[in-house]
């Protein structure tokens, strides 16, 4: 099996698996980052996202092949005791209610406000398309990303 080294939340990691091993597994049963959740395995709903250089991507249908050598970060990496501010936000508005899909809700968040600081309710609408809440907290969502908005910029 290939050696694949990869930069998860800052440091630098080596795996041995499959090429076509998900990015999801290699961070739940080799590296026990288990915030990142599996949902759908198809990429669909938004459960399983990291940051893969900064852009958020559906870690369950990436494979090691496609992400050797890049830098990725999972909610874990965030911060480092939950102060980031769409995690302050999420707080603040008491956003979860099962909670399975947050971490993805999150990391889409945080990534899209990174580009797009002050965004419009339309463009947050947009942003976080296609992450699924069994719950239906979307309005709660919306504006816990609408505040993280106010604590970035």
């Amino acid at each position: 099996m290939p050696l694949y080294t990869i930069t998860v939340n800052g440091k630098l990691k080596n795996v041995e698996v499959s090429k076509d091993t998900p990015l999801l597994w290699v961070l739940r049963d080799h590296l026990e980052l288990v915030g990142t959740k599996f949902g759908c395995g198809i990429a669909q709903c938004g459960a399983c996202t990291v940051h893969l250089e900064g852009n958020a991507v559906r870690s369950c249908s990436l494979t090691m092949d496609a992400v050797d050598g890049k830098s990725i970060t999972t909610i874990e990496g965030l911060s480092e005791n939950g102060t980031h501010p769409v995690q302050e936000a999420w707080k603040e508005l008491d956003v979860p209610q099962c909670g399975y899909c947050q971490a993805g809700q999150i990391m889409t968040a945080s990534a899209f406000l990174d580009k797009n600081p002050k965004p419009s309710e339309a463009e947050i609408k947009a942003a976080m398309h296609g992450n699924i809440c069994r719950c239906a907290a979307y309005t709660r969502i919306f504006k816990a990303v609408e505040l993280a908005a106010t604590k970035i910029s």
